[in-house]
C-alpha cells in the first residue's frame, strides 16, 4: 500500500510540473504578443466626465445628480 500511496504522489508532483512549465510557456507567448501590439491611438473623449471615471464606482453623476447602472 505504501508503494501504491508513493506511485500517486510522484504521479501528481509531475502533473504538477508540467502545469507549472505549461504556464511559463504561456506567459512567455503572452508577453511576447504584448511586445509586438502597437499602442492604441484613440482620439479625446469629448463631452465626458472630468475626475475619476464614473463606472469604476458603479454610478454616474452629472450636474450633481447620480443614477446608478
Amino acid at each position: 500500500m505504501i508503494a501504491k500511496v508513493k506511485a500517486t504522489q510522484a504521479t501528481q508532483e509531475e502533473v504538477a510540473a508540467r502545469i507549472a512549465d505549461a504556464a511559463k510557456r504561456a506567459n512567455q507567448e503572452a508577453e511576447a504578443r504584448r511586445a509586438s501590439e502597437k499602442p492604441h491611438s484613440l482620439p479625446p473623449e469629448r463631452g465626458g466626465p472630468k475626475g475619476p471615471e464614473p463606472t469604476r464606482y458603479g454610478d454616474w453623476e452629472k450636474k450633481g445628480l447620480i443614477s446608478d447602472f
